[in-house]
Order: structure tokens, then sequence, then C-alpha cells
């Protein structure tokens, strides 16, 4: 069986943004520094100060820069060559991705009022025709940091004891984010028409910015533990 053919656009980081802009509104896409047809010296010499290097194509296709000074034309350039000569599909067998034409963005680097990256809240829908979603978050903290941990959530912020994937808990669970309400209403707009998409935002500050939408989180494969969550997040999608 094909994926659906909405899966392409909406999981193409860059041709999903016009899908977030008419459902929500400009303001929840991260400020698009540049997305050059290739990536120059001249591209390099444009670039602000700090910024986010990514991929469109796949997953994990992310550079965070905080000080260009820090970094290189050459080394950026190396590495947007490794990105946009892998295929996707063959590293994952997720066939949408196969469909993708593969492109290099910048976007704003987003900070909270610490300095520091904001957590990823990845919001797990389940959707049964008309009826509510059933939405599960999943919190990244420090992700591209020494100390990333990962905790799951229901809506009513009570942690969840089990595990998705390779990331500790946290000693100590994460704080509410204020605006969660706000969070997991975008997350409800953005997952309609669809009986399972994991929607991921960064609330830093006030404000929500859209991630990305993904169809197929770790090609379908990732663990759970205990394993048991799997049959039923998995009986969500039948019932």
């Amino acid at each position: 069986m094909d994926p659906d053919p909405r899966y392409v656009p909406l999981t193409d980081k860059l041709a999903v943004r016009s899908y977030v802009s008419e459902k929500l509104a400009q303001k929840y896409l991260v400020p698009l520094i540049a997305a050059p047809v290739a990536f120059t010296r001249a591209a390099f010499d444009a670039l602000p100060a700090s910024f986010v290097m990514k991929a469109n194509h796949g997953s994990s296709f992310v550079e965070v820069v905080r000080d260009k000074s820090q970094t290189s034309f050459e080394r950026l350039q190396h590495l947007t060559e490794q990105w946009l000569q892998t295929d996707f599909y063959k590293v994952s067998r997720e066939r949408h991705y196969s469909k993708i034409r593969p492109r290099i963005f910048f976007e704003q680097l987003l900070l909270d009022e610490r300095g520091k990256l904001p957590p990823d809240y990845k919001v797990h829908c389940f959707r049964r025709g008309n009826a509510q979603p059933v939405m599960y978050i999943s919190v990244i903290s420090d992700r591209f940091g020494d100390t990333t941990r990962g905790d799951i959530f229901d809506v009513r912020w009570n942690r969840l004891d089990f595990v998705i994937g390779y990331y500790s808990r946290s000693e100590e669970p994460p704080g509410a984010p204020p605006n969660l309400a706000a969070i997991l209403d975008t997350a409800k707009t953005l997952s309609e028409g669809f009986d399972y998409v994991r929607v991921d935002l960064y609330a830093p500050g006030d404000n929500i910015y859209f991630g990305e939408l993904t169809f197929t989180p770790g090609a379908g494969v990732l663990p759970f533990v205990p394993d048991r969550i799997d049959y039923e997040w998995g009986r969500l999608l039948r019932e």
C-alpha cells in the first residue's frame, strides 16, 4: 500500500510551511533566513551571526550555529553535501521521503529566556473520524546538549511511566509550559484529517513555533519501555 499522498508535501520541511500558514498563521513559523538553491560562499557570508541549518528531506539533518565565527563555510559545505547526497528513504524505508527533492535551508535560532534552546514538545495525536483527538506529549529537553532527556505526559501534564526511544527520563519532571492549552490547540488544528500524526512544536516565552509533522516517527520501530504501551497506542489507531 502506498502512503497517503499528503505525507510528501507535509513531511517536506520547507513545503509544509505553506500548510501551517494556511491552517494557523505566519506567526507560527520559525523565521526563514534563506533557502538557497546552492550553498555557496556568498550564501554563507549573508547568514547572520547565529542560525540553524537544516535539510528538508529527512530526520536529524540539523546543525545549530550559535556563533558563526566559530564555524566555517568549508565545514558547513561538507555537511550540506553529506545531507543532500543522502537518500533518506534508503536509510529508513519511509517511502514518502523518496519523493522529496532535497534542499538546504536556514532558520532563526530560537532561544528561551535563559539563552538555551527551548524544549521540543512532540504531540502525538490519534484521531478517529470527527472525534476529539487523543493526545500525548513527549518533551525532549536539552536535545543538542549533554543531558538530553525524554518525558511523556498526558494532556493534564501527568508524567507517564514509560519511555519511547533512547532518551532517559528526567530525574525531576519538567514543569508544564504556561501556554500548554495553546500548544494542545495548535496540535489539534494541525492534526485535523489524520488518524495519526506527531506535531512538533517549540514554545519559548509566550510564543508557539511549528517544528515539523511526522507521520512515521522513528520509521515505526522506536522501542517502547514497557512494550505494552506499543500495543496500547496501536489500538488507538484501530478503535
